[in-house]
């Protein structure tokens, strides 16, 4: 069931998390697209876009939350690379059967320390093992080197990998759902397809509602079929 807290989100419409704020509907183009790396791309594209306006240059965007029904879902194209401590990651081991949270952020980010204790909270609450599984992983871009950015989980507690980008990373997500701003979130099916994004900074009541409607959409598909 779709947590009570979560804004409405229509079948592949977009919707504001801050509506009440800005009373924002942008529709996000483009059907589930490719891959892990090449979110990276359109996310730093939007950041470039987005220099000398914000906190460092970064666009927060509205906490704006789109799902794709199932049979919108495209599979993601692998992703490999290095966590913070240097160890190699590959996203098919890592979230192998469950549904993973993927979240790219920055240190220099104010919304994405914004978010932080929300982050937190929200993997803590869901499951990591069991059929409604689900794994967060994080991509960290826009630092100048390791230190920061393991100063800023060390100092939020916060326990899930982080992949850095190189160039790469986000580049797998480039044909997914479009991401235009730091920080962004993209929902993986236990399929191990792109299901749902929710871009700029999200909150631990959205963020379980939207893994929420992911799993309860594909468990509905998958009994339709049988």
């Amino acid at each position: 069931m779709l947590n009570p807290n979560l804004p409405p989100t229509p079948t592949r419409t977009a919707t504001s998390a801050a509506s009440a704020r800005s009373g924002a509907r942008v529709g996000l183009e483009g059907a589930a697209l490719t891959a892990l790396t090449s979110l990276a791309a359109l996310v730093l594209t939007g950041c470039a876009q987005t220099q000398g306006t914000g906190e460092k240059g970064f666009n927060s965007g509205d906490g704006i939350v789109t799902v794709l029904p199932v049979a919108e879902r495209e599979p993601l194209p692998e992703l490999t690379g290095r966590t913070l401590d240097g160890q190699s990651l590959t996203l098919a081991e890592y979230g192998a059967g469950k549904t993973v949270v993927v979240n790219v952020w920055g240190s220099l980010c104010g919304p994405c320390r914004a978010e932080a204790d929300d982050l937190v909270e929200a993997d803590a609450e869901l499951p990591d093992t069991g059929e409604n599984a689900v794994a967060l992983l994080g991509i960290n871009v826009r630092d100048p080197g390791p230190g920061a950015a393991q100063a800023f989980v060390r100092e939020y507690g916060i326990t899930a990998p982080s992949v850095v980008d190189e160039g790469e990373a986000l580049l797998t997500f480039s044909d997914t759902l479009p991401a235009n701003a730091i920080p962004s979130t993209v929902v993986i099916d236990d399929q191990g397809q792109v299901a749902a994004s929710i871009i700029g900074e999200t909150t631990k009541a959205t963020l379980v509602g939207v893994v929420d409607e992911v799993q309860a959409s594909g468990r509905t598909a998958a009994e339709q079929d049988s």
